[in-house]
C-alpha cells in the first residue's frame, strides 16, 4: 500500500495543505492577540498547536470522506482522460480557493468576535443580505478577493506537478480498496475520540479559542444551536430546584399560584392606583459601559448619556445577560434567563405566546410596538415580537422618503427616533398609553451614518459610531421633550449587551457589563442606583414603577422594591451566577465551576460540587427556565389556566440525576 504510486497521493496533498493553512491561520491568530493572552509559556504554545492539529486533521478527516470514495470509486478507464484531468484541476483549483477564502474568513470573524467559528458565523450564512452588505462596507471585498485569486494560482501552479502525477496512476481496485478503508476509518476514530472538552483545557479562553479549528466549530455549532439541559448540565431533583427558584423569585408582595413543580406564576398586588405612564424603552446596539465619561472613558464620546446620568435613575452595577442581540430583547421582553442555546427570539415555531412585558401591558390597555431600525426578518425578530403581543415597525414599513441614511444594517438612528416620535404622536392622539420597545442598529460595523452630525467622519470606526449613537439619542430626547405626550412618558435605554465579547475568562464580566438609565423627571427622581441586577429584571422594576397589580411569570425581581442582588450571564454554552463576589457557572457534560471575584477581577475557575448552596441556585435558575420553556408554563394564553403543569410533568423530569 503505496501511497506515492496511488490515486491517494491527492488525499495526502489536500491534508498537508489544509494543515499548513490551518496552522498559519492559528499562527497570525495567535500574533495578532498576543496582548490578550498574557504570559505564555513554551508549553502553553505546544498544547495549543497539539491540540490544535487534532482538530485540524478531524476536520480533514471528515471533509475528505466524499472525495476518498470518488477517488477510490471513479472508473479506472476515465481515471487518466483528458476530460477528466481538467476536471479534476478545476476542482483542485475550487478546493484550494475555497480553503485560502475559510482562512481570511477567520481572521475576520476573530477581528470582531475574538472566538472561532461559532453559531454567530451561521445566523451570518442566514442572513445573507445585511452580513454581505456590511462586510462590502466594511472591507475592501474585491482587492481581497483578488489577492486569493493570485496566490490561489501560484501556490496550485506549484503544486500541479503532483496532482498530474496522481492523474496518471493506474492502481488495481482491490489496492485502492485497502487505502480507502483505511481512510474512511479515520473519521470514524475523531467522531468517537474527539470532544470538545479536549480544547478546554486553559484557565484563558483566548487559548481555548485558538486550540480549535474555525470549519471544525462551525459544523460543531449546528449541534449546539439549542441544547437539552437535563442532558447536558448538572441538575437537581425538581422538588428542590423548584423550592429555590421559588425563594429566588418571591417578593413580599407576590402569591404564588399553584404548586405543582416550577409553576412561577404569582400574583404581583401593589397598594394604590396605578400610573398609566408610556414607555419608551430604547435597546442600544453594543453600548458598552466603558465608553462612558462616567465609567472613567476620556474621549467624549457620550455627552448627552454623561448628561442624562445626573437626570436619571442611573444604574451602575448592571449586566447582559447575554453576548447577542437576540439575548437582550429576550431578557428585556420575557424576563427568562439565557436557556443553552439560541435565543427563544430564534426558535421558529416555538418563540411565540411567551410570558412578556408587551402582552402583560397590553392587557393594561398599552399598545405595544417593536420599533427596528432594519428589517424585522433579520434574526426573526419580526415573529418573535408579533407572536408576543407587539405591532412591529421596521426599514420595510417605512415610507423611503423617510429613511435619510441608511446602511448593512438598517436606517440611521435618527431616522429610527423619528418613527418613534411618530408612533407616539399617533397614539397619543388615541389617548391610549404605548410601550415603545426600540432596537437602534447604528453602533455597528461598517459603522456608517449620516455626515456632518459629529466631529468624526463617517465609517472611520467604532468610536464614531458610539458618539453618533449618542449624538441621536440627544436630539431624539430634544424632540421628545417638546411634545404633549413626553411629561408622562418613562424613558428606559439600556444597551443589548456590551461591544466586545471575549475575554480571557469563560464568562468575562467586563464584557457583560452595561449601563442602564430610567428617567422621566416628571415622575422618577434622579439618583444612582449600585445594586447588582441583569436585564431579567427590567420588566419587573418597570412595572413596579406603573405601580401595577399584575400576574407574573417573570424570573426578574423588581430593583428597587426588592432587588435579588445577582446577575444572570451566559453565552450559549456557559450559564452563570453572579452576586458580586463569587460565580457560579454550568458548563456542557455536567460540568461545574466556581470563581471567586476579588476586587472586580476573575480568579481562576475551581471545579464546584453540585452540594454548593451557590451552585444549587445557579442550577436552580437555569433548570427552571429550562422546564419553564419546554413546558410552556410562561404560555400566555395559559395565564389563568392552572391545570397547564401536572403530575405527568413531574414523572417525566422528576429524577434527581
Amino acid at each position: 500500500m503505496q501511497i506515492k504510486n496511488s490515486r491517494f497521493q491527492l488525499i495526502l496533498l489536500v491534508y498537508l495543505v489544509s494543515l499548513a493553512i490551518f496552522t498559519l491561520t492559528r499562527t497570525v491568530l495567535l500574533v495578532i492577540s498576543w496582548h490578550d493572552l498574557g504570559t505564555l509559556s513554551a508549553s502553553n504554545l505546544l498544547e495549543i498547536y497539539a491540540r490544535g492539529l487534532l482538530f485540524d486533521s478531524a476536520y480533514c478527516a471528515y471533509a475528505l470522506i466524499l472525495p476518498t470514495l470518488y477517488i477510490w470509486l471513479f472508473p479506472a478507464r476515465f481515471w487518466s482522460a483528458r476530460w477528466h484531468s481538467y476536471l479534476a484541476q478545476l476542482i483542485g483549483f475550487v478546493v484550494l480557493y475555497q480553503m485560502l477564502f475559510v482562512a481570511v474568513a477567520e481572521y475576520l470573524f476573530w477581528d470582531e468576535f475574538k472566538v472561532r467559528f461559532n453559531f454567530i458565523a451561521i445566523d451570518y450564512l442566514i442572513y445573507r443580505r445585511e452580513v454581505t452588505d456590511n462586510i462590502v462596507q466594511s472591507y475592501p471585498v474585491a482587492l481581497i478577493m483578488g489577492l486569493l485569486l493570485v496566490v490561489c494560482g501560484a501556490v496550485f501552479w506549484w503544486l500541479r506537478p503532483i496532482v498530474m502525477r496522481a492523474l496518471n496512476c493506474r492502481e488495481p481496485f482491490g489496492d485502492r480498496s485497502l487505502i480507502a478503508i483505511v481512510l474512511l476509518l479515520v473519521p470514524l476514530l475523531a467522531y468517537l475520540g474527539l470532544s470538545q472538552s479536549l480544547r478546554q483545557f486553559s484557565d484563558n479562553n483566548y487559548i481555548n479559542e485558538l486550540t480549535g479549528n474555525g470549519p471544525y466549530q462551525f459544523v460543531a455549532a449546528f449541534r449546539n444551536n439549542e441544547l437539552d439541559y437535563n442532558h447536558f448540565y448538572n441538575t437537581l431533583s425538581v422538588a428542590e430546584a423548584d423550592r429555590l427558584l421559588r425563594e429566588e423569585v418571591a417578593e413580599p408582595n407576590a402569591a404564588f399560584l399553584s404548586s405543582e413543580p416550577f409553576d412561577i406564576r404569582r400574583d404581583i398586588t401593589v397598594s394604590g392606583p396605578e400610573r398609566p405612564l408610556n414607555v419608551i424603552l430604547v435597546t442600544i446596539e453594543s453600548l458598552s459601559s466603558d465608553f462612558l465619561g462616567y465609567f472613567g472613558n476620556t474621549k467624549g464620546l457620550t455627552p448627552n448619556l454623561d448628561r442624562l446620568v445626573g437626570d436619571s435613575l442611573f444604574f451602575t452595577n448592571f449586566y447582559a445577560t447575554g453576548t447577542r442581540t437576540t439575548r437582550g430583547l429576550e431578557a428585556l421582553a420575557l424576563s427568562i434567563p439565557p436557556t443553552p442555546g439560541r435565543s427563544i427570539v430564534k426558535r421558529l415555531g416555538r418563540e411565540t405566546d411567551q410570558w412578556s412585558l408587551g402582552q402583560v401591558l397590553g392587557d393594561k390597555g398599552y399598545q405595544p410596538y417593536f420599533v427596528y431600525g432594519g428589517r424585522s426578518y433579520f434574526e426573526n425578530m419580526g415573529s418573535f415580537f408579533q407572536g408576543n403581543g407587539y405591532a412591529v415597525i421596521d426599514q420595510s414599513s417605512v415610507p423611503s422618503d423617510q429613511i435619510h441614511f441608511a446602511n448593512a444594517w438598517g436606517m440611521a438612528d435618527e431616522d429610527l427616533y423619528q418613527q418613534a416620535v411618530n408612533t407616539a404622536d399617533s397614539e397619543y392622539a388615541k389617548q391610549r398609553p404605548f410601550l415603545l420597545h426600540l432596537m437602534t442598529t447604528s453602533n455597528h460595523r461598517p459603522y456608517t451614518y449620516p455626515d456632518g452630525r459629529i466631529d468624526i467622519a463617517s465609517g472611520s470606526g467604532r468610536l464614531g459610531a458610539v458618539k453618533y449613537t449618542d449624538y441621536a439619542i440627544g436630539q431624539f430626547l430634544q424632540q421628545a421633550r417638546s411634545k404633549p405626550w413626553f411629561r408622562d412618558t418613562i424613558f428606559v435605554f439600556v444597551a443589548d449587551h456590551q461591544a466586545g465579547s471575549a475575554g480571557k475568562r469563560t464568562l468575562p464580566l467586563e464584557r457583560y457589563h452595561i449601563p442602564l438609565w430610567i428617567y422621566s423627571p416628571a415622575h422618577i427622581k434622579p439618583q444612582i442606583n449600585s445594586t447588582l441586577a441583569s436585564q431579567v429584571d427590567v420588566a419587573p422594576t418597570l412595572l413596579g414603577l406603573l405601580n401595577m397589580s399584575y400576574r407574573s411569570c417573570f424570573f426578574g425581581r423588581d430593583i428597587l422594591k426588592s432587588p435579588a442582588r445577582r446577575a444572570l450571564i451566559a453565552n450559549y454554552q456557559y450559564l452563570g451566577l453572579y452576586d458580586g463576589q463569587e460565580m457560579a457557572i454550568l458548563e456542557p457534560q455536567k460540568v461545574a465551576s466556581l470563581q471567586k471575584i476579588v476586587n472586580g477581577v476573575q480568579l481562576a475557575e475551581q471545579s464546584a460540587l453540585r452540594a454548593d448552596p451557590f451552585l444549587k441556585r445557579d442550577i436552580s435558575y437555569y433548570q427552571g427556565a429550562a422546564y419553564v420553556y419546554r413546558h410552556r408554563l410562561n404560555a400566555w394564553s395559559q395565564r389563568n389556566d392552572l391545570s397547564v403543569s401536572g403530575p405527568l410533568h413531574a414523572a417525566v423530569d422528576g429524577s434527581s440525576h
